[in-house]
């Protein structure tokens, strides 16, 4: 599993690059506006990629824990949304790098 994970991101960083330096063109100031714009998809691409794999397993987890103890739903509903300030951070990000183009 680590290693298809692994694969897969080296072909995103990979596919990335090859953008960024394809948006280089005569007129344009160079390969800077072109891995700020990588770089804005990869911190929120990459914040969802790691939220969905921790709230599934988070999830599954919390309604496992939940099937026993009734009175944990509301702990484990907590430990589900926590993940999700991760997108959040890569969106904050994405604007400031907004302001760099």
């Amino acid at each position: 599993m680590k290693g298809k994970l692994l694969l897969v991101l080296n072909f995103v960083l990979l596919g990335a690059l090859a953008v960024a330096q394809g948006a280089t063109a005569p007129s344009s100031s160079g390969i800077g506006q072109g891995l700020i714009a990588v770089g804005m998809g990869l911190a929120v691409g990459l914040g969802a990629l790691g939220t969905g794999v921790a709230q599934g397993r988070i999830g599954a987890a919390g309604l496992g824990a939940a099937v026993e103890k009734p009175e944990s739903l509301g702990l484990a509903l907590i430990f589900f949304l926590l993940p999700e300030t991760l997108v959040i951070f890569g969106l904050v990000i994405a604007f400031i790098l907004l302001g760099r183009l």
